[in-house]
C-alpha cells in the first residue's frame, strides 16, 4: 500500500472506509481488495447478531476492565441500533502485543455485538506529542504499519472504519474548531494538566503548548466523530471523563460511555506496561520466534508470586481470550502435560507451586508464537507489507 486514501477518493471508491493523505489512483483496487472494505459508506448497517440484549451486554461488557456507567451501556445497546465504539492511537513505532492481539479480541467482541468501530489514526496528535522526531511522513507510515498488522492478526473489518485525523479535520474543520474552542473555554488549565497522563506524560514534565493543547483536542475528537462508547486504556480515563464532564456543561443528556480495557504491563520487573522505547519490556507483533522465546525466557516471572507478574498476565489477557486454553507440556516426573480453561486454575497452581515458571514460560512462548505467526507471514510474503515493515523498522523512537 502506498499511502492511505484521500476521503475524496475513498467516497469515490464505492464508500471504502479509510480516510487519510494522497494515495495514487492505481493503488484503489489494492485497497478494496486488500482491507476488505468496499460497499460500506459511514456507520455499519444493523445485523441480526443472534445474541439476547443480555449476552450482547455481557460480551462488551467483558471488554472493558472499567465501565462508566454499566447502566447507561445496557440502555445504548437496547435503543440504539448501530452503537458506535472509538479507539484513538499514535501511530509511534512497532505495535506490541497489547495493541495488537488484545486490541483485536475487544474489537472483534464489540462489533459481535452489533457496534460500528471507528480507529482515529491520531498521525497529527502522534506529531503534537513529538512522536517520530516529529515528523508527520513517518508518522504516517507507521499508521499503514498497524493497519496491516491488525488486518495479518485476524481483526474483523467488516464493521471497522480508520479515519486519519490530518484528513478529517482537514476536511470538517468547520465542525472541529468551534468544539475544540469551546472545550477549552469551559475548562480551566489546570484540570487540562490532569490529563496530561494519556500522553505518556505528566503534570511535572516541561510541556510544549502542543502537549497542553492535546487532551482538549482528544477530547472533542469523541464528539466529532459521534462516538457512543470510548474504547480506550485505562490510562484514557481523565480525558473520556472530561468528555462526560462536558456533557454536563452543555446540558448534553446522552454522555459517552467509557469502557476501559487493562494495560498489560511490562516483561520486567515493576514495568507497569509495555514501552515501545524498551524493546525487551514488550512482545511485538511481527517479533521472530527466537525473539520471542528469549524475551519470555528472560521475563519476570518469580514462583508462586501473582502480582506483578507479567508471565500469568499474558496468560490472563492474551492466551486464554484468544485460544480458551492454556496448554503446559512436560514430563510425568514433573507432572505431566496440562491444559487449563481457566485463569483462576492457573493462578491457583501458580500459587501452590504446582505450576512453576520453567512450565509457565516456554508453554507461552508457543502459544504466543502460534497467534504470531500469521502476522510474521503476512510481513514476510506481502512485498508491499515488507518494505513497510523494513522502513519503520530504521525509524528512532522518541518519546
Amino acid at each position: 500500500m502506498a499511502a492511505p486514501p484521500t476521503a475524496d477518493l475513498a467516497t469515490e471508491m464505492a464508500g471504502a472506509t479509510i480516510a487519510g493523505p494522497a494515495l495514487t489512483v492505481e493503488d484503489k483496487a489494492e485497497i478494496l481488495e486488500s482491507i476488505g472494505m468496499g460497499g460500506i459508506s459511514g456507520v455499519a448497517p444493523p445485523i441480526d447478531t443472534g445474541l439476547t440484549l443480555d449476552e450482547r451486554y455481557e460480551l462488551c461488557r467483558s471488554v472493558g476492565e472499567e465501565c462508566i456507567q454499566d447502566d447507561e451501556l445496557r440502555n445504548l445497546l437496547d435503543k440504539k441500533p448501530v452503537p458506535v465504539c472509538y479507539d484513538g492511537f499514535e501511530p509511534s513505532g512497532r505495535m506490541h502485543i497489547a495493541q495488537g492481539v488484545m486490541k483485536c479480541l475487544n474489537v472483534n467482541k464489540l462489533t459481535r455485538a452489533g457496534c460500528h468501530f471507528k480507529f482515529w489514526i491520531a498521525d497529527w496528535f502522534a506529531l503534537m506529542n513529538n512522536k517520530m522526531g516529529g515528523d508527520l511522513k513517518k508518522i504516517q507510515k507507521v499508521g499503514q504499519y498497524m493497519v496491516e498488522v491488525w488486518k495479518a492478526v485476524g481483526m474483523d473489518l467488516s464493521r471497522v472504519e480508520f479515519i486519519w485525523s490530518s484528513e478529517e479535520i482537514n476536511k470538517r474543520g468547520h465542525e472541529y474548531w468551534p468544539l475544540v474552542l469551546d472545550i477549552a473555554r469551559r475548562n480551566k488549565l489546570a484540570r487540562i494538566m490532569r490529563c496530561t497522563q494519556i500522553m505518556g506524560r505528566s503534570e511535572s514534565d516541561d510541556l510544549a503548548a502542543s502537549q497542553i493543547f492535546y487532551p482538549v483536542m482528544q477530547c472533542a475528537d469523541i464528539f466529532f466523530l459521534k462516538a457512543d462508547i470510548c474504547q480506550l486504556g485505562v490510562d484514557q480515563r481523565k480525558v473520556n471523563m472530561l468528555a462526560r464532564e462536558y456533557c454536563e456543561d452543555i446540558k448534553r443528556k446522552m454522555k459517552p460511555v467509557i469502557l476501559s480495557h487493562h494495560m498489560l504491563m511490562g516483561l520486567k520487573q515493576g514495568q507497569e506496561k509495555m514501552s515501545k522505547s524498551d524493546p525487551d519490556s514488550a512482545i511485538f507483533m511481527e517479533d521472530s520466534e527466537a525473539d520471542v522465546n528469549l524475551k519470555l525466557k528472560k521475563a519476570y516471572c518469580p514462583p508462586g508470586e501473582v502480582a506483578g507478574n507479567p508471565c500469568l498476565e499474558y496468560i490472563r489477557y492474551v492466551v486464554l481470550p484468544w485460544g480458551g486454553k492454556f496448554s503446559v507440556t512436560r514430563g510425568e516426573s514433573n507432572g505431566g502435560n496440562k491444559d487449563y480453561l481457566t485463569y483462576e486454575d492457573v493462578e491457583a497452581d501458580f500459587v501452590s507451586g504446582e505450576l512453576h515458571p520453567g512450565d509457565v514460560k516456554p508453554a507461552l512462548a508457543r502459544h504466543l508464537n502460534e497467534i504470531l505467526q500469521p502476522v510474521r507471514d503476512h510481513f514476510t510474503n506481502n512485498v508491499e507489507a515488507k518494505k513497510l515493515l523494513d522502513t519503520i523498522k530504521k525509524y528512532k523512537i522518541t518519546k
